[in-house]
């Protein structure tokens, strides 16, 4: 752990990784925007000598990151998918990977159409049932993907089981920590070998820049993960960099709207007529309820539920809202809506989507930090709408 995890999480959230520029006294981290740097000695140079290789505003967020996390090591990305890339570089060919069933959409296009030509094979399970992922290992299975709570029916996945079962064949355990955010979740902590974060949702926080980011207590796999960040060159600029600095700051204040609003929202829509079903870890007949109160300081921001209608009913509420705006994407100050099945996730077979649980008329909502009446109300006015027209 580094220095600062002397501090609570949200002192470390404005000042890890943070000082005042030694030079000029400006609190904010400033944005370098130069491509290389002077060196003192042909191959002698002060730490940074190409900005793709090193910079130093990218330096201070992955310090953060890594202080966040309770890692040592984090490296950042242009995306979230540069970071999963990333990740499935450290695997050679004749490699399997087991994964769960209910992951992100883009997830599962990168490993089934992009790394399968190269000969890596991916099983799909429920990683909420331990027996079957113990029965999904084979003697070449070196990752397990994890995602808790999982995109987009919310399901909890037991990280620290997760993970024994994983490091018993020798392979390593990633955890998508994107929902959750370090605020509410540390994987690294629960023996997790990586985190991984897609930075333009909860950590960026204002829907205006796109990152990824790695996180990890081990050296050598840092090492590995810094070789392909600087041969890949998928890199994040200065400018991103700030800005996710800067969403960092009110990560903690934002979570806990995000919380409350969502938490909110749950229990009004698990009452309403309308609604058959709503999925979110808050809940206590949520099956993954227990386990999400022992792994987690809150229940998160994102829900997901389904109305009795039909499914063009379900698109038609979607694009009736006037305050949550039918968009891919999650975890920005402004609440979200869509159906997974035609935006998120339309790369995923339908068939493997129906047999995992996601059905053509689930919405998912990223619930934001506007006032929780007006959120009500405007999902109220939608359905009506939809049901009537």
């Amino acid at each position: 752990m580094t220095a600062d995890n002397k501090f609570h999480f949200n002192t470390r959230a404005i000042h890890a990784g943070q000082k005042p520029d030694s030079k000029t006294g400006a609190v904010n981290t400033p944005i370098y925007t130069s491509t290389t740097y002077q060196q003192d000695s042909p191959g002698k140079h002060r730490g940074f000598e190409y900005s793709r290789t090193g910079n130093p505003t990218r330096e201070n967020l992955e310090k953060n990151l890594a202080s966040l996390e309770n890692g040592t090591h984090a490296r950042t990305f242009a995306s979230g998918m540069a970071s999963i890339n990333t990740v499935l570089n450290l695997l050679q060919s004749g490699d399997h990977v087991v994964a769960g069933n209910d992951i992100y959409g883009g997830t599962h296009r990168l490993f089934t159409r992009v790394f399968t030509q190269y000969d890596l094979t991916f099983s799909f399970i429920d990683t909420t049932n331990l027996k079957k992922v113990e029965d999904a290992f084979k003697s070449e299975t070196r990752l397990l993907w994890v995602e808790t709570p999982t995109n987009p029916l919310l399901r909890i996945n037991d990280i620290e089981s997760l993970a024994e079962i994983a490091h018993l064949n020798d392979a390593l355990c990633v955890v998508d920590n994107t929902f959750a955010t370090p605020y509410l979740q540390r994987p690294l902590d629960m023996n997790a070998d990586i985190v991984s974060h897609s930075l333009t949702k909860y950590l960026g926080g204002h829907s205006d820049v796109i990152g990824g980011a790695l996180i990890t207590n081990s050296e050598k796999l840092d090492k590995k993960l810094g070789f392909y960040q600087n041969s890949v060159g998928a890199t994040p600029g200065p400018q991103e960099c700030y800005l996710v600095l800067r969403g960092i700051k009110t990560l903690p204040l934002r979570m806990e709207r995000h919380c409350e609003n969502a938490r909110k929202l749950s229990r009004w829509l698990q009452e309403h007529p309308q609604v058959s079903k709503v999925y979110y870890p808050g809940l206590k007949n949520h099956p993954g309820h227990k386990l999400a109160e022992k792994q987690m300081d809150d229940f998160g921001g994102m829900l997901s539920f389904e109305l009795k209608a039909a499914k063009e009913t379900t698109g038609k509420m979607c694009t009736a809202t006037q305050i949550f705006t039918l968009a891919e994407s999650l975890g920005g100050v402004e609440s979200l809506i869509e159906q997974p099945a035609m935006m998120t996730h339309a790369s995923v077979p339908r068939d493997k989507r129906l047999a995992a649980g996601l059905k053509d008329g689930l919405v998912r909502v990223s619930t934001g930090v506007e006032h929780i009446d007006d959120l009500k109300n405007d999902l109220q006015q939608a359905i009506d709408k939809a049901i009537t027209d």
